[in-house]
């Protein structure tokens, strides 16, 4: 290919969905911002960890840049980004490098103090 691959699956340069070709075309965007895969996996953690949100890596790159928008906007702006993926779907990607695949002691222990989420095998 005539692209260098990247970590954000189903993202190529070649492939625009209908819904973002007529987003181009209408011109409803303000500016393109591109984040480089490593940011997005970066904050697909960060969402997943402080915030309980479990997103895809582009859902992690969406929020890269709704923080960059962030630190611009006057006080008191509304920003909104969607992350409409689970980050399940990518469980065999560099997301969940350095993740065990069983859940530790305390990751047991956390399963068993809430009733309605028993992980147990």
């Amino acid at each position: 290919p005539a692209f260098e691959p990247h970590p954000i699956q189903g993202w190529t340069p070649d492939f625009i969905p209908n819904v973002l070709q007529e987003a181009i075309d209408q011109r409803y965007y303000d500016e393109v911002v591109p984040i480089p895969g490593p940011e997005g996996i970066k904050w697909a953690k960060a969402l997943a960890q402080q915030e309980g949100i479990f997103t895809g890596i582009s859902g992690g790159a969406t929020f890269a840049v709704a923080r960059q928008i962030a630190d611009k906007a006057p006080a008191g702006s509304v920003i909104l980004c969607m992350l409409p993926d689970t980050g399940e779907r990518y469980m065999s990607t560099p997301l969940f490098d350095g993740i065990d695949a069983e859940m530790d002691a305390e990751e047991t222990a956390l399963s068993r103090s809430t009733p309605s989420c028993q992980f147990e095998g």
